[in-house]
């Protein structure tokens, strides 16, 4: 994809999954990687910067290393719902945030930024006032708060996602005024490292249920493409867009085919 040869990428979540894959990729195109992980990258990327996602701290200290501007921001980096809640909603969510209107400076126009989120957080309807609430603090240690002071129902996984899926449509139009895009991607249930912790807390059965529905579970590089069309050049007029890359599923969910599973 010649759209990338000779660019500059941040992609947070390089050391595994869809992380990996997506760096994998965009190297092999002609792209610079500067990847953000606590962990290291299982690519030779051009900079690793390691970064605690769920240390506010830790994320300004990794920004001071990234120097120059930046085609793209690719977050990628998520963990399941088996963590602890504020952790799950620090790193899915509010860590996508500020490292997104940290690095607003720093990207270039026309720059793609991509959240990977998640199918898991289709029902952000039904919870868009409390979302805006939490959207609505300034910061990540207000955000923190925030949700300390208003513990949300069910699974933190589904909140966090439901709340990176919001806060993409709602910036679409504020970052076009700087001239860029925010989109996201939503997988389903991917073959990745983290998937077993997927199964304990979504239930093993469902998860496999959709398994059986599509054939297989996604490989990290089909989730890969997608993230890739949505930083790419092909993809310039689509903003604020949710992008389900799930197979299918989702579709037979919200027309009633296929009963909402229990996640």
């Amino acid at each position: 994809m010649s759209d990338f040869a000779g660019k500059r990428y941040i992609v947070t979540g390089t050391a595994s999954g869809i992380g990996h894959a997506v760096t994998e990729r965009l190297l092999a195109a002609g792209a610079h990687v500067h990847s953000l992980d606590r962990n290291d990258p299982a690519a030779a990327v051009d900079q690793h910067v390691t970064v605690d996602l769920a240390d506010v701290d830790s994320i300004d200290k990794a920004l001071t290393e990234l120097d120059g501007e930046y085609d793209g921001l690719l977050n990628i980096a998520g963990i399941p719902g088996t963590a602890p809640a504020d952790t799950v909603l620090a790193v899915n969510s509010l860590a996508v945030r500020h490292l997104t209107e940290s690095l607003f400076g720093q990207l270039v126009e026309g720059a793609a930024i991509v959240v990977v989120s998640s199918t898991a957080g289709f029902q952000w309807a039904d919870r868009l006032e409390t979302i805006k609430e939490l959207l609505a603090t300034d910061t990540y240690e207000e955000g923190a708060q925030w949700f300390a002071d208003h513990p949300q129902e069910g699974n933190a996984y589904n909140f966090s996602k439901e709340v990176s899926n919001v806060y993409v449509m709602t910036m679409g139009l504020a970052v076009r005024e700087m001239g860029l895009r925010i989109n996201a991607v939503l997988p389903g249930p991917v073959e990745t490292p983290i998937l077993t912790d997927f199964e304990e807390s979504m239930g093993k059965d469902t998860l496999d249920g959709l398994k059986e529905l599509l054939g297989r579970h996604a490989a990290p590089d089909d989730i890969a493409s997608a993230v890739l069309f949505l930083a790419s050049d092909q993809s310039r007029w689509i903003n604020g867009h949710l992008l389900l890359a799930d197979g299918g599923v989702s579709g037979s969910v919200f027309t009633g085919l296929v009963p909402v599973p229990e996640i």
